[in-house]
């Protein structure tokens, strides 16, 4: 299949470059390398892939494996989202390009709502006049907001949500269920929980504490470490995603008539924020300082996926353990920041 990867400098987006190509299909990446975090790490993901020193808008094909081509373009220039649809044929779009993080968002809305609605609009709109028929996007767990119900269940009602994040989310998978049933367009959301391993996200907790630990600084807990995460190594993450992509026929109509349709995707196992940290401390060989403080506005207290509907529609079954996913992240730390 031909597949368009948006955000392909990012983190769940640089790994599923490499598992789609290593299953046969021909893949074309986009990302705005925005400044969010160090454009360093985007750049280090990217040249892992054979893509070296991106021009926006001039098309790159990797040195490693010419069926992976990269162009720098931003979802939000809907002219040139547009040309890219209308020069290319997409069999399948995986959209794991946004604006991330829930703190963030409480001082930038703005961008979210950009990056989040109107780049997510411009792509549906290309697959509409292209007639690309499967739409597989990222949404997240932020989404049930502080569900009392656990596990989450993708039937649990998420109509409000405690961040300007999560309420992107929630638009994203409103705007997907119309584009489904106004045009038969398959449209798939995955809620992500808590994703980690090499190559991650600075602003998530592994790197934020690895970092601090490294450099002899103190950590900030919040809500005095009363809260769990459904932690999901990335491995498992893409290896689900690319059932997904690679699977045809699959329709489980949330709503009858409407192949549009959605999926928890994480580990199933919440695992307390102290013990993260302890066996984050013990990988790295040192013991971090900690700062005890309240819960963060935005936050919530506890994720937990039900991927039993994942499981039965693909076979998706997490293998990683916490344990052996911060022993290759730590690993992978260590060796990175010589």
């Amino acid at each position: 299949m031909n597949v368009l990867i948006t955000g392909t400098a990012g983190f769940i987006g640089f790994y599923l470059v490499q598992k789609l190509l290593d299953a046969g299909h021909t893949v074309y990446g986009i990302d705005s390398i925005n400044h969010y975090y160090d454009v360093a790490l985007k750049h280090d993901r990217l040249h892992a892939c054979g893509i070296d020193h991106p021009v926006p808008g001039k098309e790159i094909v990797s040195s490693l494996n010419t069926n992976y081509t990269f162009c720098q373009l931003d979802l939000c220039d809907a002219e040139a989202i547009h040309k890219l649809f209308t020069t290319h044929t997409f069999d399948c779009v995986v959209n794991l390009a946004a604006q991330a993080g829930v703190r963030y968002s409480l001082k930038h809305p703005e961008s979210y709502v950009q990056s989040n609605v109107m780049g997510f609009i411009n792509l549906l709109e290309s697959c509409k006049k292209t007639n690309c028929k499967k739409f597989i996007y990222a949404s997240s767990s932020s989404v049930y907001g502080n569900n009392q119900s656990v596990p989450f269940k993708e039937t649990d009602t998420v109509d409000h949500p405690i961040s300007i994040y999560a309420a992107t989310k929630k638009s994203d998978e409103l705007m997907a269920n119309a584009y489904a049933h106004l045009y038969g367009i398959q449209t798939i959301g995955l809620r992500f929980f808590t994703v980690y391993g090499p190559f991650g996200r600075p602003d998530m907790a592994p790197m934020l504490f690895a970092n601090a630990i490294q450099h002899d600084e103190v950590i900030r807990i919040f809500n005095n470490g009363n809260l769990s995460r459904d932690f999901t190594y990335i491995e498992d993450i893409v290896t689900g995603i690319e059932k997904i992509v690679s699977t045809p026929g699959i329709l489980r109509e949330d709503v009858p008539g409407t192949p549009a349709t959605i999926y928890n995707i994480g580990h199933g196992t919440p695992i307390q924020l102290m013990d993260f940290v302890h066996l984050l401390e013990k990988n790295l060989g040192k013991e971090a300082r900690k700062e005890f403080v309240g819960m963060q506005p935005g936050d919530v207290y506890q994720t937990w996926a039900d991927t039993t509907r994942l499981q039965e529609d693909y076979g998706y079954t997490p293998q990683i353990s916490l344990e052996t996913g911060i022993t290759r992240f730590a690993e992978w730390f260590k060796s990175y920041n010589k």
